[in-house]
């Protein structure tokens, strides 16, 4: 029963309380999040890509 209540809660807490963004705002928001997921993932990917040299580097010159 607390559950049901919760989940009545929840919703009405939703429907009245919480301001929605526009349609427009929505969309430019998406492509700033896209924006910056793509700029992550180049970032990660550079960074991995000069460890994984770093590494093959170590254990190719250094080591033998």
């Amino acid at each position: 029963m607390r559950t049901l209540t919760y989940i009545k809660e929840s919703v009405e807490e939703l429907r009245n309380n919480v301001t929605w963004p526009t349609r427009a705002e929505a969309s430019n928001l998406m492509v700033v999040v896209a924006v910056f997921t793509i700029l992550f993932a180049l970032a990660t990917w550079g960074v991995d890509e000069l460890f994984s040299k770093a590494v093959k580097f170590y254990f190719d010159k250094v080591i033998n």
